[in-house]
């Protein structure tokens, strides 16, 4: 979704002021946990074969899936209608499992100091309608690409192993 001048200064802006939420995968250099793994959901949207990613405004540099954690007493489901919406202003017409990755070598650091690892529930996702997505605050950016697009994005670490099964295209459930 292409931004005018006002936009991207509000985006920059947003980027300087917003603390980054480094991530990491299979990295030796990652922090040490320092609570209990937290769960999470993502939301893979596509759309006429392109799928939907974010560019984040805590890591501008980096692109993701929609996502985020389940707040406490929340199902999963309700977790991803409210982050779907939250993060795009959409409403789900279906999702169905794409996997669960809880590989421990995912780690997010956030800016209050948590570390923590974390289980990803990945969802395929179909909106109703076929509106723009309305981006939030979190995100300086959102953009249908193509598959070979998705593989070349510089992408939020946590989330390597979930672009790589949706790049293998998998016909069953994924658990990782």
């Amino acid at each position: 979704m292409p931004l005018g001048e006002v936009g991207l200064a509000l985006v920059l802006l947003a980027a300087i002021l917003t603390p980054p939420v480094p991530s990491y995968y299979r990295d030796p250099r990652a922090p040490e946990p320092n609570v209990p793994r937290r769960v999470g959901v993502t939301a893979l949207i596509v759309r006429d074969h392109a799928f939907l990613v974010e560019r984040r405004v805590d890591d501008a540099h980096e692109w993701a899936f929609i996502g985020g954690t389940l707040e406490q007493d929340e199902q999963l489901l309700d977790a991803l209608h409210r982050e779907v919406h939250e993060e795009l202003g959409f409403e789900i017409e279906r999702a169905s499992l794409l996997g669960l990755f809880s590989d421990p070598t995912r780690i997010v650091q956030y800016p209050d100091g948590t570390v923590c690892r974390i289980l990803s529930v990945a969802f395929r996702v179909i909106p109703r309608g076929h509106s723009a997505p309305i981006p939030s605050s979190e995100s300086a950016g959102m953009e249908f690409v193509s598959r070979e697009e998705l593989a070349r994005r510089p992408f939020w670490p946590a989330q390597h192993p979930i672009r790589e099964a949706v790049l293998r295209e998998p016909r069953e459930i994924v658990v990782q």
